[in-house]
């Protein structure tokens, strides 16, 4: 566990690190990098050459005979949802750092991002249930304490519940808001939840994976322990089956993911746009 000394030191290290990817990335691109999300209803006006037949206002337009579009503006304020995967799984790492160091990294540059463009910023950290919740808010104070609480939350739980993070996520932020997964998602049936909760807000996955969980090396017998169930046993990695099986398992779990966050991304899509229109 980090001292107090260790952790103030690492938190200026992340703010001075976010900073500069902050300026560098997101300058600019933030805002953009949402466009059409952070929209609410203005007004109609008469439909114009140019303008996105998907905005026109079908119930005016059939009230007066001809179409109009509803205008959209931008709202003033996004608010920014980080759900931080803390279970066991995290603590892995064999190269350059602990899947929960890089997550660390990824919750400092986006909270960083959001409080220099005024936005507000909360956090989910969860395992097996949800651990801690910190109410989304504006300020650089905030995000101090939000980099404080990433370097330094230890989880109760062992376990990885994705599902229960949604779940407290959808029912405590009534406000639409742009949420970032961050874990190994090395989980199962959260699928609903993420339907439910990405038909009312925008739901980004990011997931982390360290190089052993994608390939074994050839280091012949190993005796293996798993952080979160505390199942042992013996693997024969010299084995090139062995090696071809873990890595087809884990592209193969990879690629159902990637193929069900396209699906759910135009199913919301679609509603959303019949919400608007």
């Amino acid at each position: 566990m980090l001292t107090t000394a260790e952790i103030l030191k690492k938190v200026r290290e992340l703010e001075i690190k976010s900073k500069k990817l902050t300026s560098d990335l997101f300058t600019g691109e933030y805002h953009s990098a949402f466009k059409g999300k952070g929209m609410s209803f203005k007004e109609v006006r008469e439909y114009a050459a140019g303008d996105d037949i998907r905005f026109i206002d079908w119930n005016v337009s059939a009230r007066f005979g001809h179409p109009f579009s509803k205008i959209f503006e931008e709202e003033r304020e996004l608010t920014v949802m980080l759900l931080v995967d803390i279970s066991n799984s995290s603590l892995f790492g064999t190269t350059h750092a602990r899947k929960r160091d890089v997550i660390t990294e990824i919750g400092a540059v986006l909270s960083f991002s959001a409080v220099n463009n005024a936005d507000k910023v909360g956090v989910i950290f969860y395992s097996s249930e949800v651990e801690k919740y910190i109410p989304p808010k504006k300020g650089k104070q905030h995000a101090l304490y939000i980099v404080r609480e990433l370097l330094s939350r230890e989880s109760k739980n062992p376990g990885t519940a994705v599902q229960s993070a949604l779940r407290f996520f959808n029912n405590s932020t009534r406000q639409k808001s742009i949420a970032f997964v961050l874990s190994d998602f090395i989980d199962a049936n959260y699928e609903d939840a993420l339907r439910i909760a990405a038909g009312k807000h925008d739901i980004i996955g990011i997931k982390v994976y360290d190089k052993m969980d994608q390939q074994l090396p050839d280091a012949g017998l190993l005796y293996v322990s798993d952080g979160e169930s505390g199942k042992t046993k013996w693997v024969d990695s010299g084995d090139s089956l062995v090696r071809k099986k873990y890595e087809h398992e884990f592209f193969g779990s990879l690629i159902m993911q990637h193929r069900y966050l396209r699906k759910l991304a135009a199913i919301c899509c679609m509603l959303k746009r019949e919400k608007i229109t």
